[in-house]
């Protein structure tokens, strides 16, 4: 742990790992001590730069154990990581020590695993329950090309076991008994939060068949890890599907799990190695912490592992009061997350209406359709869903939700660009892909009021399903509306503007901005808010129609983006207004600084106000100009805001 001086801690065993090999030249009995180490070292580095914590020294003896036993490098074995976000023990031992320092920085080290730093990287993998689909094709095209010494190793936390994926691929795995998959599963009990479902139970009696007394167990409640393990003969469902089984074992007896592996090694065909950890070890707040044993943090201080400095209200936290409210006044609602709760700001309601939220593991297709199976049932089910997760549930989302006109209700936390995270984790795709969803209505708040606001809409549509997209963000003063034309609020109007800036969601406020400065340069602009931004709104239709130029700025890819769609709109009605989309690339972007990423895609008030500069007609601005005449034919309320 960091010194009491604040100095790095003293790890003169880990000095001397810079790769496996050197792991593998020392002696056992100075595993423990580089086990504690390695430790400290995660402590002091990922509470100065944030990351995930708990998962990462829940794992330390199980790496140190997987790259003794295995080989893995460049040609030789294959070890995957899922999920990605605890491979950081992993990273220490193949060289990226000093990376440390720069972990989740623009330009520094991933939080997960990435091809560009290591080829001991094979996939960048931080979406859950897609390892064991990746072995399974990857020992078949190993055996295909004769390489069958080279061993395929997963790591599976039993929380991805709960996705689907995972059960199909070791239905496969089990119907080839000549593949070299390891599979060793990480029983920690948890994903962010404790482990949900059938296959939690199962996995709960397998480990009540060693009675020996260990490492504390995965529910925190106290010892029930074994040092030894049952063997093959015992398994349950993996020796049922056709698996070898062995454990369960020890994951923070190094010695033991090496054993473990060694045996399933020498097995050569699809074996489980079932590893009872506990998440957060060796750090006493992450080990008091019963909501997520510091899953994840921020800057924090290493003694506490609390925040150095409280922040603003997040956009998560607003959701989860005015859901909790919301719950109050109609019981039909519902909530379902998949095995993230506590990350997409459900525990108010959980804790008032315990009945009323339904965990379904890391399963987001069935999230969708058990939601839509609510809905036929009467209920009003609210799924929260983090944006770059819902890409996996889009088919639900369109055949079982949107078919069947169910009102649904999708809430997309980390929408847009989520920053530390990387391209995995920014929420790029949601709202290039739900507006082609039949009946759908997507909403993007700019403010905390409007996504109370638009929150309540959404609970109250009858006609199919909705969605709100928002940022992983502290959200900034609300930002108020002049007027209100059909669902569009206009934040600042001048008849005489040849320029209209419509900002999607948080970007109204960067607009708002952005048109005081083109005022200062003499340029007149009107700013809007479309508040919902899929279908098209007629009356934000008309509005654009009354400008020259509109220019749209959205946290969102360009592709099928609102001014995509908008500028499609005006042209087949015959409109002159020109359109500019400001949005993010179609590719996929590194990890940095949130604001530091949208900076550089034009997305902050200077990008959009040059922006607009850059595509005023050659006779510029007319600051006396009169208003246009479409601009009398849009009816207008007052806003209620």
């Amino acid at each position: 742990m960091t010194r009491a001086n604040g100095t790095c801690p003293h790890t003169p065993l880990l000095d001397r790992v810079d790769s496996p090999a050197d792991l593998r030249a020392l002696p056992d009995g100075l595993l423990p001590d580089l086990a504690a180490q390695i430790r400290a070292f995660l402590i002091d580095r990922v509470c100065r730069t944030g990351g995930h914590l708990g998962p990462n020294l829940g794992v330390v003896e199980l790496t140190l154990a997987l790259h003794r036993v295995f080989d893995v490098r460049e040609g030789g074995d294959v070890l995957l990581f899922d999920t990605g976000h605890q491979s950081y023990v992993h990273k220490l031992l193949t060289g990226r020590r000093e990376g440390f320092d720069g972990l989740r920085a623009e330009g520094g080290l991933s939080g997960y695993p990435s091809r560009a730093e290591s080829g001991t990287d094979v996939i960048e993998n931080s979406h859950a329950s897609t390892a064991l689909s990746y072995a399974d094709g990857l020992a078949k095209a190993l055996a295909l090309r004769g390489e069958r010494r080279r061993r395929v190793v997963a790591l599976v936390g039993d929380g991805a076991l709960t996705g689907g994926m995972s059960l199909e691929a070791l239905n496969n795995l089990g119907a080839a008994p000549d593949r070299p998959v390891v599979v060793v599963l990480n029983d920690n009990g948890r994903s962010y939060s404790p482990t949900s479902g059938g296959l939690a139970a199962h996995l709960a009696r397998l480990r009540g068949t060693e009675g020996a007394e260990g490492a504390d167990g995965p529910d925190g409640t106290g010892p029930n890890t074994g040092t030894g393990y049952g063997g093959t003969e015992y398994g349950g469902v993996f020796t049922a599907l056709g698996l070898a089984y062995v454990g369960p074992v020890d994951g923070h007896d190094t010695r033991a799990v090496e054993e473990a592996l060694r045996e399933a090694a020498a097995l050569g065909r699809p074996t489980v190695v079932h590893c009872v950890t506990g998440k957060g070890r060796g750090y006493p707040p992450a080990e008091r912490d019963r909501a997520d044993h510091l899953h994840t943090v921020g800057v924090v201080d290493p003694r506490t592992g609390r925040a150095r400095s409280p922040s603003g209200p997040s956009w998560t936290s607003v959701f989860g009061e005015e859901i909790a409210a919301i719950g109050a006044e109609r019981p039909d609602v519902v909530c379902v997350t998949a095995a993230m709760a506590g990350p997409t700001g459900l525990e108010a309601f959980a804790r008032r209406f315990p009945g009323r939220v339904f965990d379904v593991g890391i399963a987001e297709q069935h999230a969708v359709t058990s939601a839509a199976g609510l809905a036929l049932g009467g209920a009003r089910p609210v799924v929260a869903v983090y944006s770059t997760f819902l890409g996996r549930a889009f088919d639900q989302v369109l055949m079982d939700a949107a078919l069947h006109r169910l009102p649904v209700v999708l809430v997309l936390d980390r929408a847009g660009v989520t920053g530390p995270d990387g391209p995995s984790h920014h929420g790029m795709w949601d709202a290039a892909l739900l507006p082609v969803v039949p009946g759908l209505r997507l909403a993007a708040p700019r403010d905390c009021a409007a996504l109370r606001e638009l929150l309540r809409e959404a609970v109250a549509e009858d006609g199919g399903p909705t969605a709100l997209r928002y940022p992983k963000a502290s959200a900034g003063p609300d930002v108020p509306a002049q007027a209100r034309l059909g669902h569009c609020d206009l934040l600042r109007e001048d008849p005489a503007a040849d320029v209209l800036l419509l900002g999607v969601g948080p970007m109204a406020g960067a607009c708002l901005e952005a048109s005081r400065m083109l005022a200062a340069r003499g340029v007149r602009t009107s700013a809007a808010d479309p508040r919902w931004i899929a279908p098209l709104d007629n009356a934000l239709v008309e509005l654009a129609a009354a400008h020259p130029l509109v220019l749209t700025a959205e946290d969102a890819t360009a592709a099928n983006s609102l001014g995509a769609r908008l500028g499609q709109e005006l042209a087949r009605r015959g409109s002159a207004t020109r359109t500019v989309t400001l949005a993010l690339p179609p590719r996929f972007l590194p990890h940095g600084p949130r604001t530091g990423i949208l900076d550089e895609h034009g997305l902050d008030p200077a990008g959009i106000a040059a922006a607009v500069l850059d595509h005023l007609p050659h006779g510029g601005p007319r600051p006396g100009a009169a208003g246009h005449p479409g601009h009398s034919g849009v009816r207008r309320e007052r806003s209620t805001r």
